[in-house]
């Protein structure tokens, strides 16, 4: 996983937003980051890849192969909270590339 050179912050956007970009991974709470900060361009583009994982958490209920799609999805939540909570943002495998096409 390879950071994203397309998308840049500023160090004031990065500090002052890593606690709810994290926040914005953890499935509904996607939203918490686009009302609090809906200026900050680090906010929002975590809470677009958060959009897009909560969306994809929805396929996990199918049985068996959901499962596994369940297990990707979450490793996936997991890689991008600590990206956040670190102050970078990192492209996610399969879900950052539809997250960038999202124009909110």
């Amino acid at each position: 996983m390879a950071e994203t050179t397309s998308l840049e912050f500023s160090a004031e956007e990065i500090e002052d937003g890593k606690t709810f970009a994290g926040i914005g991974y953890l499935g509904i709470l996607f939203l918490i980051p686009l009302l609090a900060k809906p200026e900050n361009k680090f906010c929002r583009a975590h809470a677009k890849q958060g959009l897009v994982l909560c969306i994809a958490w929805i396929l996990a209920v199918i049985p068996f192969i959901g499962w596994l799609w369940g297990i990707f999805v979450l490793v996936c939540m997991i890689m991008g909270l600590i990206a956040a909570f670190n102050g970078k943002y990192q492209k996610l495998p399969l879900f950052g590339a539809i997250a960038e096409k999202l124009t909110f």
